[in-house]
């Protein structure tokens, strides 16, 4: 079954599920107690839209693509149902969460413009006409919603507004996101050609998406380096997982020069890379 999750990985989940809580535990530092009602309901509505994101992109997956692999027409597309059903559902809960936030008069404009833009990122990631995840803008929209636009919502639900600190630790960490699938789009190269999936890595090239994923890494903790200098200095702990970059590059660098590539240590450190650095921040800024 592991196909019908070459995009919707259970780790994205919790990884949307970190990023919101590093939003979130932000406002606590600069001040805001938080709002455990907001707090809840923003966390459900932000894991039922990723569970869409994921779903409806298999949904749509062409029809020409096997969901397990030796499946007959009726099952697979009894599995494209229930996913499309499983999607609808998880979409009109998460409206009636929205609606509930209102309610409750914790949804103002800018939260309202994060909120929907979650929204139109799901559907155009996985729906046609656009379906960018066909068109090798899958992994960019997918780092931007897990890194970008999950964690503002968090923040914004509890602090009311945008914040300097906010855009200075997600930018980084988008590109680290991106960065991570990246490393994926590598792993599942030979059966992206063999289905003629549009992925990011086959519209550049390997010639300049390696050189690529080594900018993202080295961009992201360049920021994170100079982040004392604008008065950040709680983000120190970010640097922690510099030793799991530089390795992340050197595999990288290893497969690209023709080495016999262990995509299991690969993968797995682009996730410690980018789960780890979020997680340490994350703990930084409760324990404050």
């Amino acid at each position: 079954m592991k196909n019908i999750f070459r995009l919707s990985h259970p780790l994205h989940l919790l990884l949307a599920a970190l990023t919101y809580t590093l939003g979130a535990s932000i406002p606590a530092y600069l001040g805001k107690p938080l709002n455990v009602l907001a707090f809840w309901l923003g966390f459900a509505v932000v894991i039922l839209a990723q569970l869409s994101m994921s779903l409806l992109s298999e949904v749509f997956r062409p029809h020409n693509e096997p969901f397990v692999g030796d499946e007959t027409p009726l099952q697979k597309e009894t599995l494209r149902n229930n996913m499309l059903y499983i999607s609808i559902a998880a979409l009109t809960v998460s409206a009636f969460l929205v609606y509930l936030l209102y309610v409750n008069q914790i949804l103002i404009l800018s939260s309202f413009f994060f909120l929907l833009s979650s929204l139109l990122l799901v559907l155009a990631y996985s729906i046609p006409p656009i379906r960018l995840a066909d068109r090798g803008f899958g992994e960019l929209t997918l780092a931007a919603h897990v890194a970008y636009i999950i964690p503002s919502i968090g923040f914004i639900l509890q602090f009311g507004e945008s914040h300097r600190l906010l855009v200075f630790i997600l930018i980084p960490l988008t590109t680290l996101a991106l960065a991570y699938f990246l490393i994926i789009n590598f792993t599942t190269f030979l059966s992206d050609e063999k289905y003629q999936r549009a992925t990011l890595l086959r519209q550049l090239g390997w010639e300049r998406a390696v050189p690529l994923h080594h900018s993202l890494i080295a961009f992201s903790y360049v920021v994170f380096a100079f982040a004392p200098i604008f008065g950040f200095s709680i983000l120190w702990r970010s640097l922690l997982t510099l030793p799991f970059a530089v390795l992340q590059i050197v595999l990288l660098r290893h497969v690209s020069l023709g080495g016999k590539p262990n995509w299991n240590l690969l993968t797995s450190t682009a996730l410690a890379v980018f789960g780890l650095t979020t997680y340490f921040i994350t703990l930084t800024f409760w324990l404050r």
